[in-house]
């Protein structure tokens, strides 16, 4: 249940007194603090549901796992801090840390503790909405120490404004790069300033989620910011889409391996006893086999290190399109393009709108910065990269192939050159490399299931952990249509993640402290979210039966 502003002050805090919120007391004073803030904590309990712990407690663990480089030594790539992909691909430095299998029980308080030698600056997720900023920071760092919750790591703030661009282009660059020359099929010439618009919208959408973060220490995470929006029932409803959105990047996986390996291998087949496997079949079958004992890894940081070249294999595949095209000139086709196809443009709002889901994340690399005034530049920084390549992989390969154009541009690259098998070999070993890490966010959740005496079982771990491995072979089996997939994904999710629930949680937290320009822009931003996500979603499932059909 929502609180009333009498009952619990929301505000945007300044960047100059951010460094301030929690403020940590002497331990001679704990006791007693602890125990007046628990006593008036018990009166508001009732009204303030978001005070009680609720699903899921590993969010923040183990989207960092998902999404970090557990070395201090790849300071390249990113800091010793929390930080994500999404959909999409993201990477970071971390310190060392515990692996969810090997984690404590999940069922203590969200609160963490905060001890005496910690700096004061650094902010630690309570994962709950604490009452009344009156309450003195001393009585919040008190009542912290006493709940620590076990899947918490205390959050460094470390990440220069290079690591935290790095991080941004990352998360937003993913295989969604190599849907976007579709895009453009679908869509027509005309279509492509939709993938300007949502860069312009969703960037506006990111700021949001940092006032968000600021209008209360203890909140930074996404479903936190759910929480304090609408209660455990907002926390609830942003957990569950992007778990779902986690699940269905895995399924694209699935799909994305199984046609880039077909397309390298075209004569593959199995024959078991009359029943022939062709080579997506096949191919999809093994990947599958293959990734079950990675999801299965107690200490996944291996992969994490593996995972780390995201953008490097994304520019990668950008450079191998451009090199057939003007190297090797294999020709343009730019007599069939079109400048706007009708039919196809709800698809290609689904595509493009795809490419952009990276704000369950910019949360952890809002918090994990050294100089969080800078996020404004990270953003614009991150989302213009990314659009300028998104772009000229579309520009190009719609020139090169045209109306042929496939779902993922490197199914359109000559077989002959080894240009375009190192495309390929790339396209199919980075999401390889990342499957693990994108499932287990889902399988920890499911894991908090759990009655507490199977809680901590290894059988149990592995029996939710294979069975989704299971579940997404089925469904990429039964809808091996890429680029209707990740439409479908792109229209129904991610205009939630990053458009809609963003627009709707800034308005809910900061009620009463915004100008009329943002709420008509958060209005305006909604009603773009809803429009797109109605047509994408209903046009994506047409096409899907009708393909099935």
């Amino acid at each position: 249940m929502k609180n009333s502003e009498s009952e619990q002050a929301f505000y945007i805090e300044s960047d100059d007194d951010e460094d301030n919120d929690i403020i940590v007391g002497e331990d001679d004073e704990s006791e007693s603090e602890c125990s007046n803030y628990s006593d008036d904590n018990a009166q508001q309990q009732s009204k303030h549901s978001s005070l009680n712990p609720s699903w899921p407690q590993s969010y923040r663990q183990s989207i960092d796992l998902y999404s970090s480089v557990p070395s201090p030594s790849l300071n390249f790539l990113g800091t010793p801090t929390l930080s994500r992909l999404g959909s999409s691909f993201l990477s970071s430095s971390l310190t060392q840390r515990h692996t969810p299998e090997i984690l404590p029980s999940l069922s203590k308080p969200f609160l963490p503790q905060v001890t005496d030698n910690q700096q004061p600056q650094e902010r630690r997720s309570s994962h709950s909405l604490l009452p009344r900023r009156e309450s003195s920071a001393k009585k919040l760092s008190h009542y912290q120490k006493s709940s620590k919750a076990a899947h918490e790591l205390p959050v460094s703030r470390q990440s220069s404004f290079g690591q935290s661009v790095i991080n941004g282009i990352n998360v937003l660059c993913g295989v969604g790069i190599l849907s976007t020359p579709y895009a453009a099929k679908e869509g027509g010439w005309v279509g492509l300033l939709l993938l300007f618009v949502f860069a312009v919208l969703s960037f506006y959408t990111g700021i949001l989620l940092r006032y968000c973060l600021d209008s209360h220490p203890g909140l930074e995470t996404y479903p936190d910011i759910g929480q304090a929006a609408f209660g455990t029932t907002g926390r609830l409803i942003v957990s569950v889409i992007l778990y779902v959105e986690l699940y269905a990047c895995c399924i694209e996986y699935i799909i994305l391996e199984s046609d880039n390996l077909s397309s390298l291998f075209p004569n593959a087949h199995l024959n078991l006893g009359g029943l022939i496997l062709d080579s997506h079949y096949l191919f999809a079958i093994i990947i599958s086999i293959a990734v079950l004992p990675t999801v299965c890894l107690r200490d996944m940081s291996v992969l994490s290190y593996i995972s780390a070249g995201g953008v490097i294999a994304s520019v990668l595949v950008a450079v191998c399109l451009f090199w057939v095209g003007l190297v090797d000139k294999v020709g343009f086709q730019i007599e069939t393009t079109k400048a706007f196809n009708l039919s196809g443009f709800p698809v290609a709002i689904g595509l493009y709108g795809y490419c952009y889901s990276g704000h369950a994340i910019f949360p952890n690399i809002y918090t994990s910065m050294e100089n969080r005034k800078q996020f404004p530049m990270v953003l614009f920084a991150s989302f213009g990269i990314c659009a300028v390549l998104y772009a000229a992989v579309a520009v190009m390969g719609y020139m090169m192939f045209g109306e042929s154009t496939e779902s993922q541009f490197t199914l359109n690259l000559p077989t002959n050159l080894v240009v375009s098998k190192i495309a390929v070999w790339t396209t199919v070993i980075n999401p390889f490399t990342k499957y693990a890490l994108t499932i287990s966010p889902v399988a920890m959740s499911l894991e908090e299931l759990l009655p507490a005496n199977r809680a901590k079982s290894r059988f149990w771990s592995i029996v939710i952990r294979t069975g989704l491995v299971l579940s997404i072979l089925v469904v990429a089996l039964t809808i091996p249509f890429f680029g209707l997939v990740m439409s479908l994904v792109g229209s129904l999710l991610t205009m939630l993640v990053t458009l809609i629930l963003p627009c709707v949680c800034f308005l809910s937290i900061l009620k009463g402290n915004i100008s009329w320009f943002q709420g008509s822009f958060c209005a305006l931003i909604i009603l773009v979210g809803i429009i797109s996500s109605a047509i994408g979603t209903y046009t994506s499932i047409l096409e899907i039966i009708h393909q099935l059909s």
